[in-house]
């Protein structure tokens, strides 16, 4: 099983934007931009305030259910001075395309993400990250087992944002209208302000020090000698020799060595099994923690060059750092350790976190260390086993609460003008614990399915109150907006594309088992990846491209379609429509765009191995991981939610008609760019 599980990681390390290192080298040595003091800004919204509170995943079917038993009042008190609504999500309902809708106020077209996983074609699949794709530097000089970068080189590694169009600020801070955004998705690197009357941390998409999502590292005397990587973690043998034991915290890769390897930090740690204890000792910190004990946040420091070797006019900033926290689970009789992904430091970040540069490290200063990473609830430490139940809900109760706080200077902060603030906790705990129905849960019994979606309950309560205290301090003063990108549904049964695809003859050879290794593409006319894309192996644009473009593309299209829908499962509607890209994209931002989007039924997902190419025997299975919800379906299954309290008057809202709404509000007209149309106007 282990072997098995490394040969999946190694099938993915591409995936992994591990030169986030040579990027964040890049950073600390003074390439890219800078940002010169804080700029003065007088704001001409005249006073105008508008509030969107943005809750990922929140449910418009629980959240009318709960009003109506009278447990969420300060919602039901918008619904009622306002307005409450379905909100139309984007095709497909993924976070990173949905977000993307909001921010340009139109569709996939316009801004060019279609998933969270792209491909290249010229080069048959190479899947790569949707929203951010890091290239490499070029203009070095070398000296030793070291690559130094030019002074004044402008062709030092990068991270680029992939989102295309013109972000709705944009036109607010033409306008000298101020704006603020905590923890957008899709926006990572933040996009600059030109007019310096916009400021934002980057949210969904954000990676850790490693450059991936988030990769936690796990500590424990019964794992593997020789260690092992899974989707989202890493975990190590832990060998104690009279109570003590040796290891090493993985970090960045350093992209300035000839041949990059990631700095590592070595550490101790000191067991007391009569206490129940441990000390955790590196660069100069002793934790002690005792068992079921979390840490504060622990700041890392990641050398990438002697200090002696290049003289500090060449390399200022010899050195990242990172900060995590420890968890320390059990001390006996089998010692487990928890480390959060090394997340990017807001005091001292190694990549730019924030427009301007300096806003992350204003708002750290204020209020200390806390995540930076995109994805802050450790779902993948449940998904593995890592966590018990119990365990991840503990975590991402701490993460509620450090985004709590930092709401509260949020609001401390904000004088006029727009500004969002983000929550994840309706998403990433309802992955994990949302369970509307007497069906059976994938890895629960009725009663605790039960129990845990109760938690869910009392998540909504308590956005309910933080909701009900900005209606309180504002009243009428403020425009207020609380949206989510899509709802909610069960996932019990996974559909494996691939396996359909090669079990209905568009995909061969019959023995498949990855269109990344033994896939053979003179035969094969279809192709499934990422969660919702299904591709034409078309030629002139695939690599190894072998449907002609025309009449055979037109047939296989509808062909595919027909045949994706017919789908059942028992009696039951497996897919409930399958969209053409070219009837419901359009822009100039479609070149990576899927051909056909798989829209499934509520209860149904694609399945876990054909998200990366991966294939089964079965076609449909039955859902086994303690991740029971989704809302990778048909965009009609899964809106979101939209409240206010200014009436709202347009029938059918969608995600992309709130930019235009916004900007409205201030007194500014739609660019003919947005599809979007003002919601509080008739």
């Amino acid at each position: 099983m282990a072997e098995q599980k490394k040969g999946k990681t190694n099938r993915r390390v591409f995936l992994k934007r591990s030169a986030i290192a040579a990027a964040g080298a890049a950073a600390a040595i003074g390439a890219g931009s800078f940002w010169l003091g804080s700029r003065a800004r007088v704001s001409r919204s005249l006073g105008k305030k508008v509030i969107v509170i943005g809750i990922d995943g929140m449910d418009p079917r629980l959240s009318e259910t709960m009003m109506k038993a009278g447990q969420l009042p300060n919602l039901a008190k918008l619904r009622a001075t306002g307005g409450f609504s379905d909100l139309g999500t984007s095709i497909p309902p993924q976070s990173p395309v949905a977000w993307a809708n909001f921010i340009n106020g139109a569709g996939p077209g316009s801004h060019g993400i279609f998933d969270f996983i792209h491909r290249h074609p010229h080069e048959q699949c190479a899947p790569f990250f949707s929203a951010a794709e890091t290239v490499p530097g070029e203009g070095f000089w070398e000296m030793g087992e070291y690559k130094i970068p030019r002074p004044f080189s402008h062709k030092a590694a990068a991270t680029l944002l992939r989102r295309q169009g013109v972000p709705f600020w944009d036109y607010l801070d033409q306008a000298g209208i101020p704006s603020t955004f905590y923890d957008l998705p899709s926006n990572y690197p933040p996009s600059p302000s030109q007019h310096g009357h916009h400021r934002c941390i980057s949210g969904m998409g954000t990676p850790d020090m490693l450059g991936t999502y988030g990769t936690y590292q796990h500590f424990a005397e019964d794992a593997p000698p020789e260690g092992m990587e899974e989707g989202g973690g890493k975990r190590f043998k832990l060998s104690f020799e009279a109570e003590t034991a040796e290891a090493q915290l993985i970090g960045p890769e350093n992209g300035l060595l000839k041949n990059p390897q990631p700095v590592a930090v070595d550490f101790l740690v000191h067991r007391d099994r009569q206490a129940n204890a441990a000390v955790i000792e590196l660069q100069g910190h002793k934790i002690l923690l005792k068992a079921g004990q979390w840490s504060g946040w622990t700041k890392l420091n990641f050398e990438l060059i002697k200090s002696w070797l290049v003289p500090k006019l060449l390399v200022p900033s010899k050195d990242v750092s990172g900060i995590c926290r420890f968890y320390l689970q059990e001390v006996a009789p089998n010692f487990r350790l928890y480390v959060t992904p090394i997340n990017i430091d807001p005091s001292a970040p190694a990549v730019k976190l924030s427009e301007p540069e300096s806003f992350v490290k204003d708002v750290s200063k204020q209020r200390g260390l806390f995540y930076t990473t995109g994805f802050q609830e450790d779902n993948k430490a449940r998904f593995n086993g890592v966590f018990a139940d119990d365990e991840f809900l503990r975590q991402a109760n701490m993460v509620l609460e450090e985004r709590l706080a930092l709401f509260d200077y949020a609001v401390d902060n904000y004088d006029d003008g727009l500004l969002f603030f983000y929550f994840s906790s309706s998403d990433l705990q309802s992955h994990m614990f949302w369970w509307n129905s007497d069906e059976k849960h994938p890895i629960r019994s009725t009663p605790e399915a039960q129990k845990y979606f109760g938690h869910i309950k009392r998540l909504y309560q308590k956005l309910d109150a933080v909701i009900g205290d900005i209606a309180d301090r504002y009243g009428s003063r403020a425009t207020i907006i609380v949206m989510s990108d899509h709802g909610f549904a069960n996932f019990g049964r996974q559909f494996n594309l691939n396996s359909w695809l090669r079990e209905n003859g568009y995909l061969f050879p019959k023995d498949c088992k990855s269109i990344m290794q033994d896939i053979d593409w003179s035969q094969t006319a279809a192709y499934g990846l990422g969660i919702n894309g299904l591709y034409l192996n078309l030629k002139g644009r695939e690599r190894d491209g072998i449907i002609e473009p025309g009449e055979q593309q037109e047939a296989l299209l509808t062909e595919l379609t027909d045949k994706l829908e017919a789908v059942v499962d028992e009696g039951h509607k497996v897919i409930r429509s399958v969209y053409r890209a070219d009837k419901v994209y359009s822009g100039n931002a479609t070149a990576l765009a899927p051909d056909l989007i798989v829209g499934y039924s509520r209860g149904y997902r694609a399945s876990w191995d054909t998200c990366m190419g991966d294939l089964t025997e079965e076609v449909l299975l039955d859902n086994d991981k303690a991740w029971s919800a989704d809302h990778c379906a048909d965009a009609l299954e899964v809106p979101g939610v939209l409240f206010s309290n200014r009436k709202i008057r347009g029938a059918t809202p969608r995600l992309v008609d709130l930019a235009p709404s916004i900007l409205a509000e201030f007194g500014l007209t739609a660019p003919p760019s947005m599809s979007g149309t003002n919601i509080f106007s008739t």
